[in-house]
């Protein structure tokens, strides 16, 4: 009963529900693993009872964190204080238009009146700066106490004094209610950029053929916005990760995707013969996948793009390029010098920090800062191409709204990093070492799921005002339209998974999902992008609605989409919901030819990975797809009748543009009847994933040029076509 109580209090679950009527007890030895990765010692009923008392001895005034949103009622740590409480609030500088630069702005002080006492909240106690009693304050939302004065948008600081003299000290977010929201009836494609390669490619797709896909798509056939893989750091090493979803910074983009001939020192790079070399060799490089059977090589494509790169560097910036340089170093500030050293180090010792000389694991050592002093070059050179980067990333966002589109670049987020990467060296003390994310055993995986991610701890992040969330954020909103989250139910809870041991063994661990979705707001409220969670699979009761009620937007794949509350059959397109993403695949899911054909099937057969008999899986997967194709004859989406690939392909999109959805996502891959998936989870090496270019029906590999032209492509766009023009309502943005 204590241990239960001690997890309860630090967000740790000790049972949970895989479907509605079933009930799993999580193992103690979990609980306590997952306590002792929180700074929690459960090890034996003595300490229990010791880290129970102490937490339950606590009466604080604030937690670390406090949400306000516009228009709604204050939260209860600020609306029971007690009356004539004095609270200020420092307001953030860059929330402050027209503030004189340099100048710290006024602080709002008020006094509270006639509140309830404040009920008690873990929140470490701080000394509030002295404080005046606030004059008559102006006329507040009716929502909110009359003593309120709403601060800005924007993370603040909040001091509050009690009359019997109690202190605190703790972040305010002050987010607006709800994130942009992207035009109606918007159509858009999926991609995978390193599977998109243009006749100019080294080896795989870059920034430049993403820039020339959004201008084609913008222009040529009336598409919203383009949707990439995560675009994040990998983990140098041969061979590297080749997975999108395990970065080592999702804070900074990797150089990999530049398209070298873009950086405008390219050109008075004096080693000319050099360069040819190279641009030869990646052409062979992109002969070998688009014509000889290659699979991507990333690992090949980043020694030429940086030997290129390393002569690039050797010319000197322009005054105006350099003041850019400069000023992306300033914004960026100490987390891209640690992404820079961290990339510097590790062409040194190696790219698992763990293994390094004891002195260099700590990133705020003396013996690190005589390496970011002996490597000064390097890390210059690593954090002038994270600069390169954003600047071709920002390029390809204006070229998309330069064609027309609505949205534009749609970044992804992956939900966590690789344990050895930048982030988990640089922000150690966020991270819960030992602990793995991953997903519970479900009625699709018995044996659950291990990403092999540390997860964020989130008893750090709401200490420190999410600072690193907000960062990540930041850089990652710079230069996108609009934002997808993998794994979305991320910012509430996720499955925790005790090193070492099974995901059956794992539990969930719960996360401020108040801040979490505040901090999200506000920043995608700075940037004016929209957000797409991806919310398949295990969702918690009233996960959905609260994402709903701040505007972002959920995933919904159309086979997945029946009324399971009901007879289980297809959903018809007017009940689908309409604040979505409406797609028929995904990255980590058949193409639409293969779904309609069974091949991924035989696929999963082939390599060992199905439960039953082929015949069974089969035979199941036909059913599945009858009932699609029969729904579609019965509204007349598929005049062509049965037997004609390419047209329940079109037939599956008629359907999605008859759901309500916002938004509606072509997987590029489908446009020319490729029937491989990009990857197949529960495989590592039986299958090339995160490796393959996009080919045609026949497994053909084909260019950026031969898809924009492809009959097949402008066939299927054909139904894509808008419903009907529509004036967007206040707070939407318009195309």
């Amino acid at each position: 009963m204590g241990l239960s109580r001690l997890a309860a209090l630090h967000g740790v679950a000790t049972s949970y529900s895989p479907s509605p009527d079933v009930t799993v007890s999580v193992p103690d030895d979990t609980v306590i693993a997952v306590l002792a990765a929180l700074g929690v010692d459960a090890g034996t009923p003595a300490d229990v009872r010791k880290c129970l008392a102490a937490a339950e001895s606590r009466s604080r005034l604030l937690p670390p964190t406090v949400v306000v949103w516009a228009g709604e009622p204050l939260p209860p740590a600020l609306a029971g204080l007690p009356p004539g409480s004095t609270v200020t609030v420092e307001p953030e500088p860059s929330d402050l238009p027209g503030h004189p630069a340099g100048r710290p702005p006024a602080p709002l002080s008020m006094r509270a009146r006639a509140a309830a006492p404040a009920a008690p909240v873990a929140s470490p106690g701080e000394a509030a700066p002295e404080a005046v009693p606030a004059p008559e304050a102006p006329p507040a939302p009716a929502e909110a106490p009359a003593w309120w004065i709403p601060p800005p948008h924007g993370v603040h600081r909040v001091h509050v004094r009690t009359p019997d003299n109690r202190r605190a000290t703790a972040t305010l977010v002050a987010a607006p209610p709800r994130v942009p929201q992207p035009p109606e009836d918007t159509h858009g494609f999926l991609v995978q950029l390193y599977s998109l390669l243009s006749a100019r490619s080294w080896g795989m797709g870059d920034l430049g053929d993403l820039a020339d896909l959004a201008v084609w798509a913008g222009r040529s056939v009336g598409s919203g916005f383009v949707q990439v893989n995560p675009l994040h750091a990998a983990v140098p090493g041969k061979p590297t990760d080749p997975s999108p979803y395990r970065p080592s910074s999702r804070r900074f983009p990797d150089p990999v995707h530049l398209h070298v001939e873009s950086i405008p020192e390219y050109g008075h790079v004096r080693d000319r013969a050099t360069l040819d070399d190279l641009r030869q060799d990646a052409a062979a490089l992109s002969e070998a996948v688009l014509n000889k059977g290659a699979l991507i090589d990333r690992d090949a494509v980043w020694e030429l793009k940086r030997q290129a790169l390393e002569l690039v560097a050797q010319v000197p910036l322009t005054p105006g390029r350099r003041a850019d340089y400069c000023d992306f170093l300033a914004e960026q500030g100490q987390a891209l010098e640690d992404h820079g050293l961290w990339c510097a180090l590790a062409e040194v010792h190696g790219p698992d920090w763990h293994t390094w000389p004891e002195a260099l694991r700590d990133p705020r050592s003396p013996g690190t800062a005589r390496a970011r002093s002996e490597l000064l070059d390097r890390v210059d050179f690593h954090c002038r191409l994270a600069w390169l980067t954003a600047t071709q990333l920002a390029a390809a966002q204006r070229s998309a709204e330069d064609a027309g589109m609505a949205v534009g670049i749609v970044h992804d987020l992956a939900v966590g990093v690789h344990p050895a990467g930048a982030d988990t060296w640089s922000q150690q003390e966020a991270f819960a070492h030992g602990m793995s994310v991953g997903a519970p055993p479900d009625a699709f995986n018995a044996r659950g799921q291990d990403w092999g991610l540390p997860p964020w701890r989130p008893d750090v992040l709401a200490a420190t005002g999410y600072a690193a969330y907000r960062g990540l954020l930041r850089g990652l909103l710079a230069h996108a339209g609009a934002l997808r989250i993998d794994h979305v139910m991320g910012l509430f809870r996720l499955w925790w998974v005790p090193e070492g041991r099974p995901p059956t063994d794992g539990t969930y661990v719960a996360y401020d999902a108040e801040a979490m979705l505040a901090v999200l707001v506000l920043e995608a409220h700075r940037a004016g992008t929209s957000v797409v969670g991806e919310d398949l699979g295990t969702v918690a009761p009233g996960v959905r609605e609260a994402l709903a009620r701040r505007g972002v937007l959920g995933t919904s794949v159309l086979w997945f989409e029946r009324d399971w509350e009901g007879d289980g059959r297809p959903l018809a397109p007017e009940k689908w919901r309409r604040d979505c993403l409406a797609t028929a695949t995904t990255h980590d899911l058949p193409s639409t030819a293969a779904r309609l054909t069974g091949d991924h099937v035989t696929l999963r057969h082939r390599l060992g990975l199905l439960t039953r008999s082929l015949e069974e899986e089969l035979t199941a997967d036909l059913t599945d797809t009858a009932e699609w194709l029969a729904l579609l004859a019965r509204l007349r989406m598929l005049p062509e009748g049965d037997g004609d690939e390419e047209a329940a392909v079109r037939a599956v999109h008629r359907f999605l543009r008859r759901t309500p959805a916002r938004m509606t996502g072509v997987w590029l891959p489908d446009t020319v009847g490729d029937r491989r998936p990009q990857n197949l989870p529960g495989t590592w090496d039986q299958y090339p994933n995160w490796r393959l270019p996009i080919a045609d029906a026949e497994g053909h590999p084909v260019t950026l040029e031969e898809i924009t032209a492809s009959p097949r492509l402008h066939a299927l766009m054909e139904v894509l076509r808008p419903r009907k023009p529509r004036t967007a309502p206040p707070g939407e943005r318009r195309p």
